[in-house]
């Protein structure tokens, strides 16, 4: 049997053990360690393999950037932020066509923009914009559809988690990932609101319970605005928190681990100054941080192994000769890989995918001549349409069990972010077609 039978049998025992439940983790420790073992016949080998990653996996001053980011993100949700943002997109756009959607969707943006954490933004939103657009004669349904749709924008607006995860995998600036992602992001943003608005217009049925009586009520005039100054002390926080670090970071002023601990000290202030953070709440945030940070760092530490084992087999460069004889090109590769990450998300969650997959094929579309960055944005986009797709899907499970309403099913909420994933297909067919949409500002 040879070394590249050994790597593809791997490949396969992995996936396997993640869908039989084992912890992404574990398995690509276990794969990595016996892969070694049987290619090179040495398990000494395997175990100095598995020494000299523990280290070198994390070693870098760069890996602070995910605690920092961590830290921040819960900060910001923990201040109310989120809820301020919706409060305040509410007020500006209530006169629009489906105004409360729109809304949802620019919080999300902006919110996203602070936490980086699909799962943070799709929680804070179903409590806050779902209760309210079901007030205003939302179908319910639709309303949670919504948040959970718009809540993916986090995994792509910088900064990301999902982005920082592919930038270390990939061995790619992760500031440059950061501006990669600005365009595209900005792209599935402005879709998601020409398609809710479209949308609402064709099949008022499919957003609302009484289109008649949501007209009415959006053109009230006796509804009282909300104070300028109160509009202007909501958004501040937020403004403050944007500008100081993606404008910090995009400048130059701050490395991506400087940023991320100016907007973690920054997040700070704002709790402290709202009086939203006490010591049970300081507590219970930084055991989330540790939580959180030390998992993903694991992680890491798995996929550096993983990535060993795949060069000691030769795996790599293999795929990307039988890509090659094939005669694909680097377009042809590009989307047959989305596909790959597209039914990989209905069953894999996005830190299993890009664990798996971005240590195979990241050299391979190097080789190709595709950008890295670029690359690396075509398979966030397609990782985050997973968030939506049945069976696993989740940020509908996330907002479904936070909603924890009997009247709306899973099967409901997937339905209504069906338009969502049209749109997000759409934008990544655009970003593989069109490389400038990712790297025109690199």
């Amino acid at each position: 049997m040879t070394t590249l039978t050994v790597g593809f049998i791997l490949i396969a025992v992995l996936i396997g053990l993640v869908l039989l439940g084992m912890q992404i983790a574990y398995a690509l420790f276990g794969v990595a360690f016996l892969g070694i073992w049987i290619i090179r016949g040495n398990i000494d080998l395997s175990f100095r393999m598995l020494e000299l990653t523990a280290y070198s996996g994390i070693a870098d001053y760069l890996f602070a950037t995910i605690p920092l980011f961590v830290l921040m993100g819960l900060l910001v949700s923990v201040s109310n932020v989120g809820r301020d943002t919706f409060e305040v997109a509410e007020e500006l756009l209530r006169r629009m066509i489906c105004g409360l959607g729109v809304a949802t969707v620019a919080a999300n943006t902006i919110f996203a923009a602070v936490t980086g954490v699909s799962i943070a933004s799709a929680a804070v939103f179903t409590r806050v914009a779902v209760p309210e657009m079901k007030r205003h004669g939302y179908r319910p349904a639709f309303s949670a559809g919504t948040v959970a749709g718009s809540s993916v924008l986090g995994m792509l607006i910088p900064p990301s988690l999902l982005l920082i995860i592919y930038g270390v995998l990939a061995e790619v600036s992760i500031g440059g990932m950061f501006i990669a992602g600005i365009i595209p992001g900005l792209m599935l943003a402005l879709g998601f609101v020409a398609m809710l608005i479209g949308i609402t217009i064709a099949f008022p049925r499919f957003v609302l319970n009484d289109p008649d009586a949501v007209r009415e009520r959006r053109m009230d005039r006796d509804f009282k605005p909300m104070p300028l100054r109160d509009l202007v002390l909501k958004l501040i926080p937020i403004v403050l928190l944007v500008v100081l670090v993606l404008g910090g970071l995009y400048t130059g002023f701050f490395t991506p681990t400087e940023a991320g601990g100016i907007g973690a000290f920054g997040a700070l202030i704002v709790a402290l100054s709202r009086r939203s953070l006490d010591r049970h709440k300081l507590w219970q945030v930084m055991k989330q941080t540790g939580v959180i940070s030390v998992s993903i760092l694991l992680l890491l530490v798995a996929a550096s192994f993983y990535s060993r084992m795949l060069a000691i087999a030769g795996l790599p460069n293999a795929i990307a000769g039988l890509v090659t004889d094939s005669g694909f090109g680097p377009l042809g590769f590009l989307f047959f890989y989305a596909v790959i990450i597209l039914l990989m998300g209905m069953i894999l969650d996005s830190t299993s995918i890009l664990l798996i997959m971005v240590p195979i094929a990241a050299p391979i579309a190097q080789g190709l001549g595709i950008d890295l960055m670029h690359f690396g944005i075509v398979t966030v986009i397609a990782v985050e349409i997973g968030l939506l797709t049945p069976p696993f899907g989740i940020s509908v499970f996330t907002v479904h069990n936070t909603l924890n309403d009997p009247n709306v099913s899973v099967e409901q909420i997937f339905a209504a972010t069906l338009p969502f994933i049209a749109v997000m297909l759409v934008v990544l067919v655009i970003v593989a077609l069109i490389p400038a949409t990712a790297t025109v500002f690199l």
